[in-house]
């Protein structure tokens, strides 16, 4: 018998009452576990706390190895267009330590730990429209709700869009549409995001979750080797990708953002930089 024993891995129950406050989690009994983000049940506002508990539940969810696959998407019908009105009181408060601590260090854990500590299959249901839309594109599979829009906030709220979602742009989109639409917040539809290869299908949304059910019983039909390896081949260009840009395009956007010694993050700020999306148009200034 060995001297010393394996540490206990995380239990479902456990970390599904932890992060009940950030996201619904439901896990079948084949280990297929579906994460819903929200924010008081309803679509996600970005803050520093869901920021950081974003990660942290990856990195959860990767240590527990009765899941087998990871569905991963928001709540109601829009994914994420609104920031906590106090989701970012320790920004204005010490900079400095924000950019650190709750940006650059959080915000890099959250892409590499859906990259590199999920040895499982992923699937992104974006479930309408929103920014941070990296957290689903960078998933192995993504899906999207028709009439939901893909776009980037960065720019026009006054911050270097470097923070995960050029990874993800750059990667799928292409240097030219990548630059478009990071330097104008360009809003791509559904339909579009396909034909430019952002995405997988396009969904009508109240079937959005059953038809990633119905993706994940055709994956679950090979063994649990199978399906673990083959996610390693189809993750390698995104591991190759956040290796060389991630954590540079992290410290140019906190370097910005330590310059102006100015909150970017206000709700209202962000409210009245979205409207665009809302409206219709495809852009902030035509």
């Amino acid at each position: 018998m060995s001297l010393q024993k394996f540490v206990p891995t995380p239990k479902f129950d456990d970390y599904r009452e932890a992060f009940k406050d950030f996201f619904t989690l439901d896990r079948r009994s084949d280990g297929v576990l579906l994460a819903q983000a929200h924010t008081l049940g309803g679509p996600i506002q970005l803050s520093v706390q869901n920021h950081r508990a974003l990660g942290q539940m990856l990195k959860v969810i990767g240590a527990d190895p009765e899941n087998e696959l990871l569905i991963l998407t928001g709540s109601g019908d829009e994914f994420m267009m609104d920031s906590d009105p106090d989701g970012f009181e320790l920004e204005t408060e010490d900079m400095p330590y924000w950019a650190y601590e709750y940006a650059y260090k959080d915000g890099r854990i959250n892409v590499s730990s859906l990259i590199n500590d999920l040895e499982i299959p992923t699937i992104g249901l974006f479930n309408g429209s929103g920014f941070h839309s990296e957290i689903v594109l960078m998933c192995d599979l993504t899906l999207a709700a028709e009439g939901s829009v893909f776009f980037d906030l960065h720019y026009d709220i006054g911050s270097v869009p470097a923070d995960g979602i050029h990874n993800a742009f750059q990667e799928l989109l292409g240097t030219k549409r990548a630059a478009y639409a990071l330097l104008t917040g360009e809003a791509i539809d559904a339909q579009r995001a396909l034909e430019y290869g952002m995405i997988n299908e396009v969904v009508p949304r109240d079937r959005l979750i059953q038809r990633g059910y119905e993706i994940a019983d055709h994956i679950m039909s090979q063994p649990r080797t199978t399906r673990r390896l083959t996610t390693q081949i189809v993750r390698r260009p995104w591991k190759k990708r956040i290796t060389d840009d991630l954590d540079g395009g992290f410290g140019i956007q906190m370097f910005g953002h330590v310059a102006k010694q100015k909150s970017i993050h206000g709700d209202e700020h962000i409210r009245s930089t979205v409207d665009y999306v809302r409206e219709g148009r495809r852009n902030n200034f035509d």
